[in-house]
């Protein structure tokens, strides 16, 4: 196999695009191999690796179907729902927590 091409931080020829600006048109990298890779250099630290994919081979993005939204919005209601009362806190409830404000800190409500 042979190596990838490398390039400087910005200094990427036309026609490379990485996974988050192929997204922002549209776009996949459709099963192709990683092109190349851009090298930003850091001080005592390795490089930030960036991987480049070939804007001619890439494919739209497969438009989101009837089921997919339906499995989101589950997902997400998952996210909302207080394992402990059960209820739709209205915000991702933050795993550092585990539950809704007013089960995480009871008597911070009592107080009020």
């Amino acid at each position: 196999m042979a190596a990838l091409p490398v390039f400087r931080w910005r200094l990427a020829p036309d026609g490379y695009a990485t996974r988050r600006q192929l997204r922002a048109r549209g776009l996949r990298p459709g099963g192709q191999q990683v092109a190349a890779q851009l090298e930003r250099p850091r001080r005592r630290r390795g490089p930030l690796v960036a991987y480049l994919y070939r804007v001619d081979l890439a494919q739209p993005v497969r438009p989101m179907t009837a089921a997919k939204w339906a499995a989101l919005a589950k997902a997400n209601a998952a996210r909302r729902t207080c394992p402990a009362c059960r209820r739709d806190a209205g915000y991702v409830i933050p795993a550092s927590l585990g539950s809704c404000a007013p089960c995480a800190f009871p008597d911070d409500q009592r107080a009020a």
